[in-house]
């Protein structure tokens, strides 16, 4: 499928404020892969269809999960919104086409991260973070600036105002955006 396709279906998937959002991660991204030597096709694919699954309800996210086989995990049940990477990496393949296994990774974990990720993997992750139609959120600016120079710092800056977002809300954070700080935090 081509851009104009996926556009268009995207268009018709997603609120107006999530379209514009993915087209900004899709921009960003390329930006980044030019900045740090990435493909950028590659990073304009998974920064479009970062959200590609995220029109749907959290009650919707879960029931396709399961339906599509797609491991779902405690914390993901009673967050459901988690899911909307690990769905949106399967439609990606089996609705826009998406064969290339990089791609599908990145949009699988651009919400939580995951440990020793992928340049690719990464882009997206910040992309989705700083993209230019973000609120104004906690060091968005210091991290913006980090990520055209040192995307690691930048994960680690992200995954740390995240945690620290999330532990004020007191809602379960998933595990695996813990698993990934520590593993910047000790490599870095």
């Amino acid at each position: 499928m081509d851009r104009a396709d996926m556009l268009i279906k995207l268009k018709g998937k997603l609120s107006p404020k999530r379209y514009v959002h993915s087209i900004g991660v899709e921009y960003t991204a390329a930006a980044l892969a030019m900045t740090h030597g990435e493909d950028v096709n590659r990073a304009r694919l998974a920064g479009l269809l970062h959200d590609c699954a995220k029109g749907y309800s959290n009650e919707e996210k879960l029931k396709k999960s399961l339906k599509y086989g797609l491991p779902v995990s405690d914390v993901e049940r009673e967050n459901p919104d988690l899911l909307h990477g690990k769905l949106g990496a399967y439609y990606a393949k089996n609705k826009y086409g998406v064969t290339d296994q990089g791609v599908l990774s990145a949009i699988t974990y651009h919400t939580t991260g995951h440990p020793d990720m992928s340049l690719l993997d990464k882009i997206i992750f910040v992309a989705d973070y700083i993209e230019p139609n973000r609120k104004m959120i906690f060091e968005l600016t210091e991290i913006r600036k980090e990520a055209f120079s040192d995307l690691d710092k930048a994960v680690v800056h992200i995954l740390k105002n995240t945690l620290e977002y999330l532990d004020g809300k007191h809602v379960v954070i998933d595990e695996m955006t813990e698993k990934t700080y520590r593993f910047y935090v000790r490599k870095g």
